[in-house]
């Protein structure tokens, strides 16, 4: 199933996402179907969970590490962003000023369903609610110049997720992961290329941090990171979850 966050112009509702009709459901704390739908394109989509964090992953597709002419990490590398970062899809996403590039990566986004703490990769997929998309917006200019990345990763608009919230079984352990610029292809791979499987990434984030419901884990992104500028329509597509597009404005 695929399930999303939508405001029908009076409530933030939920509901099941199906050939581009969403089935509301009766409120906000029911999984029960209503006789209530509403056409996607028709309303606004909202992040399809509300994380108090983002736990991104460095460098975690061996394309990505091959095209950067980069060791393979032993472990994962972790960086946060927070709240403000998250944007909707179709939101105009106002970037930083005065950059040199700012570039799109496309990720896999997992959505945690319950609170994890210290979990066993055996035990990880107990606590993840489904799968979303994620680009993982990036300020190369500031990062090239800190060493926490807050400038370079943790700006407004820098994390927007969506459209949908798929559920596991949703998407195939190969699924790919693509980025579009104004319809050109920038990135085109599948999760199989992972250096750290979902598992492994749930079991050493929460040996050091506790992920809450709705928290997000972006599972790093492949090969064919570039650059966007003002005006352009960018557009996120992991296979099961469906496409995150959003156009870019930068003052």
């Amino acid at each position: 199933m695929r399930y999303v966050r939508f405001h029908d112009g009076e409530d933030i509702r939920l509901g099941e996402l199906v050939d581009g009709e969403i089935r509301a459901f009766p409120n906000h704390g029911s999984r029960l179907a209503s006789t209530e739908s509403f056409d996607a394109d028709t309303v606004d989509l909202l992040p399809p969970c509300d994380p108090s964090k983002i736990v991104c992953i460095g460098l975690n597709y061996a394309d990505h590490a091959a095209e950067q002419d980069s060791e393979i990490p032993d472990r994962p590398l972790l960086f946060l962003k927070p709240p403000n970062a998250v944007a909707a899809h179709g939101d105009d996403l106002r970037l930083p000023a005065g950059k040199e590039r700012i570039d799109h990566e496309a990720e896999l986004g997992v959505v945690i369903g319950e609170r994890a703490r210290d979990v066993a990769a055996e035990e990880a997929m107990a606590h993840v609610a489904g799968f979303t998309c994620v680009n993982d917006i990036s300020n190369r200019d500031d990062q090239r110049q800190e060493q926490n990345w807050i400038r370079g990763k943790a700006f407004d608009d820098a994390a927007p997720i969506g459209p949908a919230l798929a559920t596991p079984d949703e998407v195939p352990a190969d699924a790919s992961v693509r980025c579009r610029v104004n319809g050109e292809t920038r990135q085109d791979s599948t999760r199989d290329q992972f250096i750290f499987d979902v598992p492994e990434l749930v079991a050493e984030i929460t040996s050091y941090l506790t992920l809450q419901p709705g928290d997000i884990i972006s599972t790093g992104t492949p090969e064919g990171v570039g650059p966007l500028g003002d005006g352009d329509e960018v557009e996120i597509e992991v296979e099961g979850v469906g496409t995150l597009r959003n156009t870019v404005s930068i003052p």
